[in-house]
Order: C-alpha cells, then structure tokens, then sequence
C-alpha cells in the first residue's frame, strides 16, 4: 500500500493502520475502538469549528465539549444542500492540502468539490483492499487477476481510488471507460478481449449495455472473454437483479462497495456477498428520514455518517439520503464491522396502490428469478378511477433466452403479488437509452415512467443525458 513518507499525514497513517490492522486481525477491544473515536471525534470537530466556514456558523451555538462518540443528537445535520450552497466554505483545511480534486457529477444540481488529502485517501482505501485482498484469494488463490476498470467521469474518485486498490492487491488494471469519446464500447470490448481481463469493476447499468454491446458487435460474452468477476457499484443492485447479470455474464458478481464521492467509501464486500461498515473511519446514526429522529447506529432509516478522518473535507452527521438497514454481523467472513443493506434512496420511495414501496421492493419484485436480460424499465399509470397499475418493459437478450413468455408471465405474477397492483409485461428489443444514467442521475429517474405526474428535475436531466447514450461504436 502507498504511504505517504514525512509529515503530519504519515504520523496519520502509523496512527490509523495500528488500528486498522488491529480491527481486522480482530484484536482491537471495545475500550480501544471507542477512545479511537472519542479522541478523533473532537479532533475533527475543533477542526471543523475553527477551520471551515460553513461550520463556523453551522455548530456556533453548540457545546462541543459535550458531544461524544456515542450521543451525537446536539449536532445539527449537514445536508446535500448544505455542500451544494456553501461548496468550498465547507472545506476545514486548505484547498492546497489536498492531493486529488474531485466533484460529484453535478448532473442534478451544482458539482460540489470533493477534494482528498492523504489521510482520506489511506483510510477509505484501507478497507476496499482488505475486501479485494479477501474475494481475490476465494476466486483466485495466488494469482492476481487482471482488472478492467470502468469509471464514469475524469474528475470521479472511481479511477485513482480502485486503480490504487489493484496495486496494491498485486493486479494490472486497465482503465477504460466505455462511454469515453475516446474509448467507446468497441475499444472497451476488444481490450477486455485482447487483455484476457478477469475482473470488470463498472455499474450495473454499463455492465448490462457491455452486454447488449457485445451481442452488437457479434461477440459471445462466454467464448470471447475471460471475466470470471464483475464488481458493480455507483447504483443499487439488488439479489434479483445480481443473479440475473450472473446469468448474462456467467461470472460472480458482487456489489462491491458503497459510498460517494462526498463520503468516500463507508461499506465493503466480503467473500459472501455481504457488506460491512468501516467503522474505524465514521460514527454512524440511522436516522428517520422524515423526522430526523437518531435510532442509533442500527436499525432502518436514512443512513447518517459523522467522519473520523480529520482531512480537508470531513463531514459532520451528513445525511446520506440513502435507506439501509445496518445488523451486527453474524456472516463468518474475515472482515469486521457491522452489516449494512442498502434499499435505495430515501427519495426513491414510491406509492403504488395507497402502500409505501422503496426503490429495492420494486427492482426486487421485477427482477426475481429473471435470468438472460438486458435491462428493465417500470411504467406507473392511473386508470380513470385512480387505481394505479404498471407496466415492465423487460429486454431480453435472445440467445440467451428459450422461452421469453414464460420469463414475461412470471413477471407479471410475481410483481403483481409483491406490488398489489395490477402488472403488465411488455417483452423489448431496445429499452430507452435513459435506463443507463442511474449511477448519474438515480434509480428513479432511469427506470420508473411515472404518468401520473409531471416529470421532475431528474428524470428532465437524465432525458437529456440519455440523447448521447448509444454503444454502437
């Protein structure tokens, strides 16, 4: 792993990697974890009060020698809006202190700057190379597999973060974005082809139009190719819709990690699919979404993360908009830290026949023993007497698929069952490209047609974006 040599970031690492290692070696006691957190609790809170702007004024009327690690509930939220008005005010310590610059997407609001230093760096990557190092050895034993890397922009963390995860696992890795002008879908295929890549890290929805691309350009995805993994991450990916990539690819796949650009990475895979929290790097609270009551650090909600890493940009009880449910692990796997299951965002909630479903109930419900297909897309209307119905659009790619009426009827029953709505499926030869702007825009906006209402300010982004979506070249 890269370390940095002198200064005050490699005292840093020599701090947090005793920790860290002691946290996977499962040697670090309860008493040790929480003066690890106390102690960088107040760091970053003294350091956010007296060097950010924003938080200057956001924390002027709290007592901050009264918080601890384990009642954090005197603190104001931070929001998406807050990073999004206040941009670099948030920022606790210089802008030249910082060894990457990134931004969010921007695609749904103004591109908030999400700058690195050092210390950020060698936390959040300490643990993604703990959760590669562990899935490499399951599927590969000694060998370091060779890595195709998909990121989606040049100012997104994606490529240095796991470009520096491959190093220090051992793997080549090739970085080749497939929607790059540059790049494209062809190029991308053929070096997956040429480089004989094992392992393919992208979204769930590029890893679906490399599929469809592929078959265009008369690939066969088995034959032509040596991908044993995919890692997916950037959107959701539910069971229903990971077994159905397995069934395209006829590689294992795992949804690899969760975070974001503004929160680095907060949760890891393991070797069992499952996914653990780093919980030497945040203090975490599941929060109500819509009245902002703490619930602790387990249990269902929006998740809510305090940062323990003091670097240029750390975050105090930031409100995700992301719907989990975190657990104490009970998997057997060697990595530590609690359980966390993402069910989609607290936004993408939706009422379908007077119920409450989240972005995951749906997906699931549509997805569930689907096999062969290259994507879906969800229609809601209203019938004259308001009852609400839908309608799956379903692609199916055709050499992998006997008999698509009987995918198409299970669909319909399995959904209308779980949904209690009324469901229709329609069998596509091509859904619309907007499907494939998920990790840009949401889940809601690239899968859900709601006609019972006007377009929102996402789906209106991700319409616009789709435009320049094609993977014929």
């Amino acid at each position: 792993m890269w370390l940095p040599t002198h200064g005050p970031a490699a005292e840093f690492a020599a701090r947090y990697l005793d920790i860290h290692r002691a946290f996977y070696d499962r040697t670090l006691t309860r008493d040790r974890l929480d003066d690890w957190r106390e102690r960088q609790l107040h760091t970053v809170l003294d350091q956010v009060a007296d060097g950010s702007p924003f938080y200057a004024r956001h924390l002027k009327d709290v007592d901050l020698t009264a918080v601890t690690h384990k009642d954090l509930t005197s603190l104001p939220f931070t929001t998406k809006a807050d990073l999004r008005t206040q941009m670099l005010d948030v920022l606790s310590r210089p802008l030249a202190d910082a060894v990457f610059f990134y931004e969010t997407t921007g695609t749904t609001g103004p591109a908030t700057p999400c700058p690195r230093d050092e210390r950020e760096a060698i936390a959040s990557n300490a643990h993604v190379t703990e959760s590669w190092a562990s899935i490499f050895r399951h599927h590969f034993g000694d060998h370091a597999p060779r890595i195709g890397l998909m990121g989606p922009t040049e100012v997104h963390s994606f490529g240095d973060t796991l470009g520096d995860i491959a190093r220090n696992v051992g793997s080549m890795n090739a970085k080749i974005w497939p929607y790059s002008p540059v790049i494209g879908f062809a190029k991308a295929l053929q070096l997956m082809r040429d480089l004989e890549l094992e392992v393919i890290c992208c979204t769930p929805g590029v890893a679906l139009t490399l599929a469809k691309a592929a078959e265009h350009h008369g690939y066969d995805l088995r034959r032509d190719f040596s991908v044993k993994l995919l890692l997916v991450t950037g959107e959701m990916c539910t069971p229903a819709l990971a077994h159905n990539l397995e069934s395209v690819w006829g590689a294992e796949v795992y949804n690899i990690l969760y975070g974001s650009q503004e929160a680095f990475v907060i949760a890891t895979a393991c070797r069992n699919k499952r996914m653990h929290l780093s919980q030497t790097n945040y203090l975490i609270e599941v929060v109500d979404p819509d009245t902002g009551a703490s619930h602790g650090p387990r249990g269902s909600g929006e998740l809510t993360v305090t940062m323990l890493v003091d670097g240029v940009k750390p975050l105090v009880r930031y409100r995700t908009g992301d719907a989990v449910t975190i657990e104490e692990s009970d998997c057997g796997c060697e990595m530590p830290g609690d359980l966390v299951r993402l069910v989609g965002r607290t936004l993408d909630r939706l009422h379908l026949g007077g119920e409450q479903f989240t972005a995951g109930q749906i997906e699931t419900a549509v997805m569930t023993d689907v096999t062969g297909s290259a994507g879906y897309q969800v229609v809601i209307e209203s019938d004259a007497d308001g009852r609400d119905r839908l309608t799956v659009r379903l692609e199916l790619l055709g050499a992998l698929v006997e008999n698509p009426d009987v995918i198409a009827q299970g669909v319909r029953d399995r959904a209308a069952a779980a949904l209690g709505v009324p469901v229709t499926v329609e069998l596509s030869d091509g859904l619309d490209p907007i499907v494939s702007t998920g990790a840009f825009v949401s889940w809601k906006a690239a899968r859900i047609v709601d006609r019972r209402t006007e377009p929102d300010h996402e789906t209106q982004v991700a319409q616009k974006m789709a435009v320049n979506r094609g993977y014929g070249r």
